[in-house]
């Protein structure tokens, strides 16, 4: 499939849509990339690191 059909799936010619919470607003766009990059965050935060287990085996 060549990026000429992906791009198809996806108008870009209409407005995007917006979210508003009170003096808040923000497009659904940038809302899922910054929900994505918490997700990340977290994540990195709670998975183990690779060598952390050799480390405690060999004290």
């Amino acid at each position: 499939m060549s990026f000429t059909h992906i791009a198809a799936l996806v108008p870009l010619d209409t407005l995007g849509h917006y979210l508003s919470w009170h003096f808040i607003q923000i497009s659904v766009a940038n809302f899922v990339v910054i929900v994505l990059m918490a997700v990340t965050f977290v994540a990195a935060l709670v998975a183990p690191f690779p060598g952390r287990r050799r480390r405690k085996e060999n004290q």
